[in-house]
């Protein structure tokens, strides 16, 4: 698998065809694909030294990074670059949080999205800014336009459909689960590859999900949630860590920099680094 830059055309397409191919076999129920979602290209490094196959963004811990608030406050033109970055930065193939395609049309997200080297993209139907949800079959539709794309442009996307209903949705857990089965059958339907019913954690909800809506499932990984091995056992595919790591960096550097402040050292005791 080989990385590639915006703007190279056929060699692009070609190589976000390979990557996408190798990403789409990594979604297996049991056995699931975990993505420790990165902010930048050395984030993204460091995911691929230790090992792990796929690098994946996450919107809201790139924006930070960039001066903005999540929510599709980045400029476009700016996640994208951010993206690109991060694929030239690696050998693996990327997938990029596009949270709901910030206002591109499906054919220039996934021209875009080439450019930048990315094999597939995260799709949310609910709106950023206010948290509506999207009406189910305009999302469908929505997705399957960016399928559809993606065909005719030769550079078969893996599509990972997210579904807010545990985060903006309403009703009981009851209502919840049914209506994120609801969609998440909808949205396989409608072409996508992956259902991430995003803040889904509880161990019943997690089988009820993986089992009714009979395709690949993604789950948040945050406190709380079931262990990994407790995910596989489940039947989960993927499991994404969202901004979570992220956060933690950054609370770790606020603890050095108050003991900075407070005139102590920062590091660890210990003998110093070699």
């Amino acid at each position: 698998m080989t990385t590639t830059s915006e703007g190279t055309g056929g060699d692009a397409s070609a190589t976000v065809r390979e990557n996408a191919s190798a990403l789409r076999a990594l979604h297996v129920p049991g056995k699931p694909l975990v993505l420790p979602n990165v902010w930048d290209a050395a984030s993204a490094r460091a995911v691929e030294a230790a090992g792990f196959p796929v690098i994946a963004t996450g919107s809201a811990a790139i924006a930070p990074v960039l001066g903005y608030d999540d929510g599709e406050e980045t400029p476009v033109g700016e996640m994208l670059a951010a993206i690109a970055r991060i694929s030239r930065s690696v050998g693996l193939p990327v997938t990029a949080d596009m949270e709901r395609g910030y206002g591109l049309e499906p054919a220039e997200l996934v021209e875009r999205l080439v450019a930048a080297g990315a094999s597939g993209c995260n799709l949310e139907d609910s709106d950023p800014r206010t948290g509506a949800m999207a009406d189910a079959d305009e999302q469908a539709a929505f997705l399957r336009a960016v399928r559809d794309a993606a065909t005719a442009a030769g550079v078969d996307l893996v599509i990972n459909a997210r579904v807010d209903t545990y985060m903006n949705g309403t009703g009981g857990a009851e209502e919840r689960l049914a209506e994120s089965v609801r969609r998440g059958r909808r949205y396989l339907e409608a072409g996508a590859d992956c259902v991430y019913p995003i803040f889904a954690g509880e161990a019943g909800a997690v089988r009820a999900l993986v089992g009714e809506i009979d395709g690949p499932v993604n789950i948040l990984f945050r406190p709380g949630t079931p262990s990994l091995g407790e995910l596989a056992a489940l039947g989960v595919a993927r499991v994404s860590f969202g901004h979570g790591l992220h956060k933690a960096v950054q609370a770790y550097a606020a603890q050095m920099l108050a003991a900075i402040r407070d005139g102590e050292s920062p590091y660890p005791p210990g003998p110093p680094a070699s």
